[in-house]
Parts: C-alpha cells; structure tokens; sequence
C-alpha cells in the first residue's frame, strides 16, 4: 500500500511539474490568432511555425507593436512594404492604419513570406535575411564572395541584427513546431 502512494505522489508530482513548465512556455511563447493564422499561412503555402514563430520574434504578439525603423503590427511590416502587398494581394479598402489590424498584417505579411519562399527557392535563411534587412542587401550579400561563395547560398550574414533575427526566428520554430502539435492533439486536429 505504501509502495502505491509513493508511485501515485510521484506521478501526480511528474504530471504537476509538467503542466506547470507546458504553462510557464505557453505563457512565453503564446497561441494567438490560430485561426488566422491557420487560414492565411494555408491561403500562401506558409509553414504556420514560421508564422508563429516571426510574430513572436518580431512584435512577441503585440499588434500595436511599432519599432525604431517604423515597421509595424504583430509582423512588423514596413508602410512601403505593407502599400504595395495590399496593392498586389488585391485589398481594395486597404490604407495605412489598417496595418495594425491583425487580419490585414498577418495577410500581407504571409503573402510577403510566399514572395520570398518563391524568390529564394525556399532557402530559409534567405527569406529571414530579406526580411530583416531587404531584398537589395541580401542580393548585395549573395554577389559578395566574402559571404556567399557560390552566389546562392549565404555562408555568412554581415549584419549582427540579422544574424540574431534568423537565430531567433529558427530557435523560435523549434519551439512553436512542438506547442503546435501539442495544441493541435489537445483540440483533437490531430
């Protein structure tokens, strides 16, 4: 009998810790907007963890986020960026301020992330890399032997900022690829 009430402590302890550290990540690295997301990272053949993953580096999901450079929203799409996708994508009603809605900031910038998949083939550091720092620096990157010694691949990235954009953005995946199906099992999608 005793030997039972050691193995039930033990097991309601293990289930306690892991409920209580599934809780304290899900708090840091939070599930919001699935259906959205879900939906828009469909629409343009997203990967759902990249899109996870980008909001939480980029704004931690504040959709009011707005940072130095002037990029804004839980995507932290710049206004130039953001202009011209509406214009591409079709968003007839689109103006400036609806860049914080998160609907029109998670559309354009999964729209954003298939633009880049198709012209970096899918390379993911290349995508990363042009989302933080542009199209026209990676390019000058690519075309640098200092950086790229075949003219496709990156083999370094000058900007400090970027390096740890693409770390967090890759760690960060690792994460949500498990909250993900986690949460999926849970809400009995998988």
């Amino acid at each position: 009998m005793r030997k039972l009430k050691n193995i039930l402590l033990i097991t309601g302890t293990a289930a306690i810790l892991i409920t209580a550290a599934f809780l304290a990540v899900s708090h840091y690295y939070p599930v919001k907007y699935s259906a959205l997301i879900d939906e828009l990272s469909g629409k343009y053949g997203i990967d759902r963890v990249l899109v996870y993953s980008l909001i939480h580096t980029e704004s931690k999901f504040d959709e009011n986020a707005e940072s130095k450079a002037g990029a804004k929203g839980l995507m932290q799409l710049m206004e130039d960026t953001a202009d011209w996708a509406a214009g591409e994508i079709g968003i007839t009603d689109y103006d400036t301020l609806r860049i914080f809605e998160p609907g029109i900031n998670i559309e354009i910038g999964c729209w954003y992330l298939n633009t880049l998949n198709r012209k970096y083939d899918g390379d993911l550091t290349l995508m990363l890399a042009a989302y933080n720092a542009g199209g026209g620096r990676v390019a000058e990157w690519l075309s640098d032997p200092e950086h790229s010694s075949d003219g496709v691949t990156l083999d370094s990235v000058p900007y400090a900022e970027t390096r740890g954009h693409i770390k967090k953005t890759t760690d960060n995946m690792k994460v949500y690829r498990i909250l993900l199906e986690i949460d999926d099992r849970v809400k009995g999608r998988k």
